[in-house]
């Protein structure tokens, strides 16, 4: 299973890229792949093909009216289970015996 974040916003494009994200974001939840939304990426969740299928439609997206795109991938590969997205702030939450801002 793969925990796969990423961030992602064409260059050139003026201050605010808030409406290229909201196109970025439309395509990732209507992808179906569970994801988790952060003011500075999203975190992707499921098999590779999945979720480097979803970073590519984001790309394409963009690509279709932006001449330059910036993007920032990290990927954390784990045989096993999904569901990480929540048990792994889980876990350390368990750890400190409190709940953190997630």
């Amino acid at each position: 299973m793969v925990l796969l974040e990423f961030a992602m916003a064409p260059a050139g494009q003026g201050e605010s890229v808030s409406a290229h994200v909201a196109r970025i974001l439309d395509v990732i939840d209507r992808s179906g792949v569970p994801y988790q939304l952060t003011p500075m990426g999203t975190i992707l969740e499921g098999e590779w093909d999945q979720v480097m299928g979803v970073v590519s439609a984001c790309f394409r997206t963009l690509e279709a009216d932006c001449v330059r795109i910036g993007v920032n991938l990290k990927v954390d590969y784990r045989a096993g289970p999904q569901s990480r997205l929540q048990s792994k702030i889980a876990k350390v939450e368990q750890r400190l015996g409190r709940k953190l801002s997630t």
